[in-house]
């Protein structure tokens, strides 16, 4: 019997990191990296977006599954948590590239 993973969607890091396999193999669409990240970032935002509008539906009553709500704000927790640490590390790197002497 196989177990397939558990795919809910494919996070921006992951998106990155998968075009800048496909950069270096040669296959990527010609996006810079600056696109990637924006775009990246784009669905970090719209996953808090539908976590918001969520959380209003069920306030609002439109919305009856509490579950819903509690999926959608850890999706967008997780993402956010997920983009402040590749940003740290990408300041860290940025500083550890600083210090360096020529």
């Amino acid at each position: 019997m196989r177990i397939e993973p558990l795919k809910l969607f494919q996070s921006g890091a992951e998106r990155v990191l998968q075009s800048d396999t496909d950069q270096a193999t040669g296959t990527a669409a010609g996006k810079s990296f600056g696109n990637m990240l924006a775009d990246a970032i784009g669905d970090v935002n719209k996953l808090q977006q539908n976590a918001q509008q969520a959380s209003n539906n069920l306030a609002t009553g439109k919305l009856n599954d509490v579950s819903e709500v509690v999926i959608a704000t850890e999706k967008a927790t997780l993402a956010l948590q997920l983009t402040m640490q590749v940003r740290n590390k990408i300041v860290e790197s940025y500083q550890e590239v600083m210090r360096m002497q020529v």
